[in-house]
């Protein structure tokens, strides 16, 4: 059983016994891996603050044969969120990118992709400043799952929905459509939030860093987003309810 080496972020932790803890990392590598990091409440030379949720570290650790947990040998932190300012507003937003890539990203299934996004969004939470990020990053998401519906043409006639249209999605169907095809209940998006999102998906994240991004500022589509997700993964996100009660 040959040691790995792989960047990864720390997703969750959890206790197990009375030193171990049983770790989820979404490593680079192998994807989400799932571990027994052996004595990690005691042992400060292997893991010394490098589990905390949201750490980007280099992981060692071994398969096992026959056994689905891996064996974490040791952690080294290359960047922690908790060098920052660490206020409540920040912990959701971090919690949120957690748990969105726990939930979305299947086992042991690479994605450079994906592991590069959530770098990139959590070097951009910083203080309050959480609703950009947060808007790119499950754009990005809900688009690289293959979830994301298509902006430029309704679902049900295929009308053009640019311009001067209107567009509307609804909670229990994929697509976006036109006035003319959409069901009660629908709610509308609005063309500030289709115009953002479309230079979302060509831009770096970093590139809307200097820009004043209020909470009312494509909220409609962070909703939009959030029960496209919730939908296939047939659950209900902790975080985005807790995200619904901030107000900065």
């Amino acid at each position: 059983m040959a040691l790995k080496e792989s960047e990864a972020i720390v997703l969750r932790t959890y206790p197990l016994r009375e030193s171990d803890l049983l770790v989820t990392l979404f490593t680079r590598q192998d994807g989400k891996v799932k571990g027994v990091a052996p004595a990690a409440k005691k042992s400060k030379r292997r893991f010394g603050g490098a589990l905390e949720p949201l750490t980007y570290v280099k992981a060692y650790y071994v398969d096992r044969e026959r056994q689905e947990l891996a064996r974490l040998d040791s952690c080294e932190v290359i960047a922690s969120p908790m060098t920052g300012e660490v206020s409540y507003a920040r912990s959701v937003g971090l919690a949120h990118v957690a748990e969105l890539l726990d939930q979305l990203m299947p086992d042991r299934e690479a994605s450079d992709a994906v592991f590069r996004l959530s770098l990139a969004v959590i070097q951009e939470i910083r203080g309050t400043a959480l609703w950009m990020p947060l808007t790119y990053f499950e754009l990005w998401m809900t688009r690289l799952m293959g979830f994301l519906p298509e902006f430029g043409e309704c679902a049900a006639c295929g009308r053009s929905l640019g311009g001067g249209s209107r567009a509307f999605w609804h909670a229990l169907a994929d697509g976006l459509v036109c006035a003319d095809d959409r069901r009660v209940a629908s709610s509308e998006l609005s063309r500030e939030s289709r115009t953002v999102a479309a230079q979302m998906l060509r831009s770096r994240v970093s590139e809307f860093a200097g820009i004043e991004w209020p909470r009312e500022l494509c909220a409609d589509l962070r909703k939009m987003l959030i029960q496209i997700l919730e939908r296939h993964i047939e659950r209900k996100l902790v975080t985005a309810g807790m995200l619904e009660k901030i107000s900065t």
